[in-house]
């Protein structure tokens, strides 16, 4: 689960970034209205002002402000964005909460006192590290975003206290979580090319087409000798490469812009080489490898323990996410959107 380690430290930085830009938040809303409940987990009421208090909800707001000034409230494109993004928010809040009566029902909460000394520590390291240990400077940036010393601290610890539950409860589940020598190396013969000494890369050119029956007949075409680069200008999908032959410069093994089975397929040819029919979500290619490098494969013994940690940092992550959606489908929670606004 992304928020599982969320560190709140770093929300607040931003936070206080935007004010020193100058930026203002969201003015203060009627009591009723804070009070009004946007989401029901488990019979505890998530309010308005819960919401609105969240640390994603303000930097939000305050970016609304700079977009489309102090009146964003009447503009609808400004609405319909904030809108759909406190319900994201929402539902991310709504996921803590589960976590947290979970964390409860198995006696998992934090040291309210630890927390607070925590608490504490860090919003020194604010002061020192973004005011200079100015409390004046400080307490002149809380105010600019409606807060006292205490509004703030209670909202911090608020925050810490999510973070600890999640923590407790992701250890908790993945206690006996293992990974064995058989799955490292299995993980370490499949992925090589991610352990080479330098990054492997390949110069390449394509034609796109849009059905296989198309890419055939350009295969056909190249087979017979015709010049790719030609072919590629007849025929190619790819309007930004077209006009070059399909050439599509030098390519990292690990660059994630790329269709992963583009990439598959591409990796696979030798110097000079040309493909079969490649499908990609955008259609089918027809790849060249005009020229790679690639560097000597690192042992096991070096990357052994890196393997380690990512596989289990996986499996931990799937079990979490897994047991929380168990959790969230088995509460009951029933959300007022009418309320979010």
């Amino acid at each position: 689960m992304k928020n599982i380690k969320k560190l709140a430290t770093a929300a607040f930085i931003t936070v206080f970034t935007l004010s020193i830009a100058g930026c203002n938040m969201i003015e203060k809303t009627p009591e009723a209205i804070a009070n009004s409940a946007v989401a029901v987990v488990n019979g505890e009421k998530i309010t308005r002002g819960d919401l609105d208090k969240n640390p994603n909800t303000m930097q939000l707001l305050s970016q609304a402000k700079q977009q489309y000034g102090e009146d964003y409230a009447k503009n609808q494109d400004a609405v319909s964005t904030i809108k759909s993004q406190k319900e994201q928010i929402l539902d991310d809040m709504i996921t803590n909460k589960v976590i947290e009566q979970k964390a409860k029902e198995l006696k998992l909460l934090p040291d309210e006192k630890k927390l607070e000394t925590n608490m504490n520590n860090q919003i020194a390291q604010i002061k020192k590290q973004q005011f200079g240990n100015s409390t004046e400077q400080f307490d002149t940036a809380l105010k600019a975003q409606g807060f006292t010393e205490e509004s703030f601290k209670s909202m911090y610890l608020s925050q810490l206290k999510d973070q600890e539950i999640q923590q407790n409860v992701s250890n908790s589940l993945t206690k006996n979580v293992k990974v064995t020598d058989k799955q490292i190396t299995d993980y370490y013969n499949a992925n090589k090319d991610k352990f080479t000494e330098q990054t492997d890369k390949m110069h390449l050119a394509h034609i796109l087409v849009k059905t296989k029956a198309e890419a055939v007949k350009v295969k056909a075409r190249l087979d017979k000798g015709e010049d790719f680069a030609k072919v590629a200008k007849e025929v190619s999908q790819d309007t930004a490469t077209k006009d070059k032959g399909g050439d599509l410069g030098t390519i990292s093994y690990d660059d994630s812009q790329y269709d992963a089975q583009f990439m598959a397929g591409a990796k696979k040819l030798a110097k000079g080489a040309i493909s079969d029919p490649v499908q990609s979500s955008f259609g089918y290619h027809i790849i060249k490898c005009i020229d790679k490098q690639e560097y000597p494969v690192k042992a096991l013994s070096k990357v052994k323990d890196q393997i380690k940690k990512q596989l289990e940092d996986d499996q931990k992550s799937k079990l979490v996410s897994q047991k929380v959606q168990e959790w969230k489908k088995a509460a009951t929670i029933t959300k007022n959107e009418k309320n979010i606004m």
